[in-house]
C-alpha cells in the first residue's frame, strides 16, 4: 500500500486541474470494476455491480489537492498568486511549488518581516528563476496552478507527504477494490472527485447522479495528539475515525452505527470522531435530491494542508477492512 500511497501523493493535481491523478487511478481501477466513466465535472465514477442492485452505495475520496493559482507577473519575471482552496501563508515561506506538473519555484516574501501575524498572501512571491516578465510567460501564465513539490517519506508505520489530503483516501478506495473477494452485495459506486477542496463541488454532481441509497466519504481527519493540540480523541495509529459531526454534516445515526458494529463485529479498532471544524464530500452527498443517509471513515492525519501531512498506515490497513465488511455485508438490512 505504501507503494500506491506514494505514487498517488507524489502526482500532480490541484483543484479543477484533476486530470493527471485522474489517469493515474483510472489506469489502475478500470479492468476491476464493471462501469467506469468521467462526468462533466471531471469526477471519476467506478461501478462495481452487487449481488443484489436494488440498492446503491457512493464511496467518495477527493483526487484534488490545495494549491496555488498564478495572478500576476512583474517586470522582473516574479510571480504574485494566489490560493486554491485551504493553504496558509505561513506553510510557503521558502517553499518548492511545481506549475503545471513542469516548471519549478521557490517562495519568498517582500523585504523585512517584523510581525508574522501580518503575513498574507499578498507579500509572497514566487520565483522560476526568470529575469523578466518575458522570459518568465514562457514558462508560467496567468491563471496556471501550482502544488507543493514535495516526495513522500517512510518513517515506518508513519508515512509523509503531500496530498495526503486526500490521495489517502483515494489509496484506501483503490486497495478496497483489490481486495473484494467477491461481488459487493449491493451495487457500489467509487467515486474519485474533484474541486473538494473548494466547496465539495465534485461530490455534489455526483451524487445528484448516482442518487445513492447510501453514502460514506473517505477523507482525512485532525488529530489531538501532538504538543498542545486542540483537544479531541483521535490520534494516530488508534484505528480509522467513524465520524459523528464536522461543520458540513451530522452523521446520519443509521450509518454511524452500522460502520460502528461492523467494526466490533470483525475486531477492528476504530476512533470516533468529533471535527469543531472542516468538511468532507459527506457534507454535499447527503444534501442531494431528497436527502441522502450519509456518514465518514476518516484518515487520522497530522499537519493537515502542509506540506508533510502524516498518516500512519495501520490506519490505511484497518479502514479498508472495515470498509470490505461493510461492502460483503447485508447493510441495507439496516434502512429498512
Amino acid at each position: 500500500m505504501k507503494k500506491l500511497i506514494k505514487e498517488l501523493v507524489e502526482a500532480y493535481g490541484p483543484s479543477g486541474n484533476e486530470e493527471n491523478i485522474r489517469e493515474i487511478i483510472k489506469d489502475k481501477i478500470e479492468d476491476k470494476v464493471d462501469q467506469i466513466k468521467v462526468d462533466n465535472l471531471g469526477n471519476l465514477i467506478a461501478l462495481k455491480k452487487g449481488k443484489d442492485s436494488s440498492k446503491s452505495i457512493m464511496l467518495a475520496a477527493h483526487m484534488d489537492e490545495i494549491g496555488l493559482i498564478a495572478t500576476h507577473i512583474d517586470d522582473n519575471g516574479f510571480i504574485r498568486f494566489s490560493n486554491v482552496g485551504g493553504v496558509s501563508p505561513y506553510t510557503l515561506l521558502g517553499e518548492r511549488i511545481i506549475f503545471n506538473n513542469e516548471i519549478i519555484a521557490v517562495i519568498d516574501k517582500e523585504g523585512k518581516l517584523e510581525d508574522i501575524s501580518k503575513l498574507k498572501h499578498e507579500k509572497l512571491y514566487a520565483d522560476i528563476g526568470a529575469s523578466s516578465k518575458e522570459e518568465a510567460k514562457k514558462k508560467v501564465n496567468i491563471g496556471d496552478t501550482a502544488s507543493y513539490y514535495r516526495k513522500m517519506d517512510d518513517l515506518g508505520d508513519r508515512c509523509v507527504a503531500k496530498s495526503m489530503d486526500d490521495r489517502s483516501g483515494c489509496a484506501l478506495l483503490i486497495e478496497t477494490i483489490n481486495q473484494l473477494d467477491d461481488q459487493p452485495s449491493y451495487d457500489t459506486y467509487f467515486v474519485f472527485t474533484v474541486q473538494e477542496e473548494v466547496g465539495l463541488r465534485g461530490s455534489k454532481t455526483s451524487a445528484y447522479g448516482i442518487n445513492p441509497d447510501l453514502g460514506i466519504a473517505v477523507d482525512v481527519t485532525l488529530t489531538g495528539d501532538t504538543p498542545e493540540a486542540k483537544t479531541m480523541e483521535v490520534g494516530l495509529g488508534k484505528g480509522p475515525a467513524i465520524k459523528v459531526k464536522d461543520r458540513s454534516v451530522l452523521v446520519h445515526p443509521q450509518v454511524k452505527n452500522l460502520m460502528i458494529d461492523i467494526a466490533e463485529k470483525n475486531n477492528i479498532p476504530y476512533q470516533l470522531e468529533v471535527l469543531t471544524a472542516g468538511g468532507t464530500d459527506a457534507g454535499s452527498i447527503h444534501l442531494t435530491r431528497s436527502g441522502v443517509r450519509s456518514g465518514a471513515l476518516s484518515i487520522p492525519c497530522r499537519y493537515v494542508h502542509s506540506p508533510s501531512e502524516m498518516i500512519d498506515i495501520n490506519d490505511m490497513k484497518n479502514g479498508v477492512e472495515l470498509l470490505v465488511n461493510i461492502l460483503e455485508s447485508d447493510y441495507g438490512k439496516a434502512f429498512e
